[in-house]
């Protein structure tokens, strides 16, 4: 039953775990995450996500009697801030970590362990501290060292590719008590060589998608935040034959953020889809993260 998983579902189910959701954006953005600290403060940020995703679709139809996906989730996160010029500058370090298991019927595949990490740096070209309006890019290079067994073909928590993921941003200060996060991303994907038992060759189209978030400053300590995010492209090709798996999937998310102290913030996140064209739907997912400013 174990190989009737591989050879039926596996190529549409190829995970990316450097992100904080399963079938998301490449790289996902918190409320917030756009903006910039003073210089020589670092940031250092741990993630938790569990989920439990049942509905499966494919070219928008969901498919009855498809595995079930199991996920737990973790992202540690360093982050420093620093002025190169007139400009604030965020070198970071990304590392995911977990463990996902898909089941179909007796049958189940799981994988464990350390995720590829993600280096990269934002930099503002705006920043203005009296309208609080700012405008910053981003480029993340995926490094392929994470846990990888090619014979459990797309159930695994490394890739053994790189990929290199962009984003643009900007930040716009409604008024007081409100602002508005508007992101672009973009990410180019390197090729997986060793896919599978007979080392076949998956392939890639560049994904892109937005992510916004409406925030509501409720007051200096506490923050709560609509966001909605939709990935579209990210085709796959195993061995020159198109997958046709194509993403054009949606979400929304709700976020409550608090700093404790000054220096101490808690999140708590929950969201569910809104349509999948391709891969699995989420009822509803709940996100935990615990920042520490030092």
């Amino acid at each position: 039953m174990t190989s009737n998983i591989k050879q039926s579902y596996l190529p549409a189910l190829a995970l990316s775990l450097c992100t904080s959701t399963v079938f998301a954006a490449q790289v996902t953005t918190d409320p917030g995450d756009y903006r910039p600290l003073p210089a020589g403060l670092n940031v250092a940020a741990l993630y938790y996500q569990t989920t439990d995703l049942d509905k499966l679709y494919v070219d928008g139809d969901r498919i009855e009697g498809a595995p079930t996906l199991s996920t737990n989730i973790g992202i540690a996160r360093w982050i420093h801030y620093l002025k190169i010029g007139d400009f604030i500058v965020d070198p970071q370090v990304v590392i995911p970590f977990g463990r996902v298991e898909l089941n179909a019927g007796d049958a189940s595949l799981s994988a464990s362990g350390v995720g590829d990490p993600l280096v990269g740096a934002t930099i503002w070209l705006y920043n203005n501290a009296e309208t609080k309006n700012s405008f910053g890019v981003t480029g993340f290079l995926s490094i392929p060292l994470g846990n990888y067994d090619k014979e459990q073909g797309g159930i695994n928590i490394g890739e053994n590719r790189y990929k290199f993921i962009t984003q643009a941003a900007y930040i716009h200060q409604i008024s007081n008590d409100f602002s508005l996060e508007l992101i672009g991303e973009y990410t180019f994907f390197g090729e997986n060589d060793e896919f599978g038992n007979s080392n076949t060759t998956r392939k890639q189209d560049a994904q892109y998608g937005i992510q916004t978030h409406l925030n509501y400053h409720m007051t200096e300590a506490t923050n709560l935040s609509l966001s909605y995010y939709h990935d579209f492209g990210a085709e796959s090709e195993i061995e020159g034959v198109k997958q046709d798996d194509e993403l054009d999937n949606s979400r929304f998310q709700i976020t409550a953020q608090h700093f404790l102290k000054p220096d101490l913030q808690v999140q708590l996140q929950y969201g569910q889809s809104v349509s999948i064209e391709n891969g699995f739907y989420e009822n509803s997912f709940i996100n935990l993260r615990l920042v520490k400013v030092f």
